[in-house]
């Protein structure tokens, strides 16, 4: 795919499926991606991390599991088929940091005292899933991956954009970020 056909992808993804559920939370899909851009915006983190922080979850709008994967304990590896898919258009500043935010999680579980009890039940459940916290070796392998702060700062956005209500800007407000982050076609 041409980059600007997997931004009309994208932009249908939202309009199509953003509306539904996220996982057990209680926001939507879209909700949850405009809080995370929002913020990562509001800190004044990149462009391409603003694009990461909005499609970090895209990989669960392009697979087929719905919303009860966590119910029936399947680790859907959402972030690699993100990764994976805007690799076609984005460069590596914006799909590494979405390839490694679950990993993040796992991170921030093992280096960061009560981070755990910050999670909200759903993502509790899905760390779990995904490996529980790292190992030492783990931690010390993930801290040599080069988009390792990016990905735990998107992590960090992703853990706090769960809010019922707020008011974000729009996705077409955000646009603007996954155009100009394009790669060359």
């Amino acid at each position: 795919m041409k980059p600007t056909q997997v931004l009309a992808r994208v932009d249908a993804l939202f309009s199509e499926r953003g509306g539904g559920e996220y996982h057990g939370e209680a926001v939507t899909q879209l909700e949850h991606a405009l809080q995370c851009a929002w913020l990562a915006e509001k800190s004044g983190h990149s462009p391409s991390l603003i694009v990461a922080a909005l499609l970090h979850d895209v990989g669960h709008l392009l697979q087929g599991y719905g919303v009860d994967n966590l119910d029936r304990n399947i680790n859907d590896r959402h972030e690699e088929m993100a990764s994976r898919f805007l690799r076609q258009a984005y460069d590596l500043e914006v799909t590494e940091p979405i390839r490694l935010h679950v990993s993040a999680k796992r991170y921030l579980a093992a280096v960061r005292s009560g981070y755990g009890e910050l999670l909200s039940p759903a993502s509790t459940k899905s760390l779990k899933l995904q490996g529980g916290p790292m190992t030492p070796k783990e931690v010390c392998e993930f801290e040599r991956e080069p988009y390792f702060v990016a990905a735990a700062a998107l992590r960090e956005y992703d853990d706090r954009a769960k809010i019922v209500g707020i008011e974000t800007p729009s996705y077409g407000y955000f646009r603007k970020y996954l155009v100009a982050e394009l790669s060359a076609e």
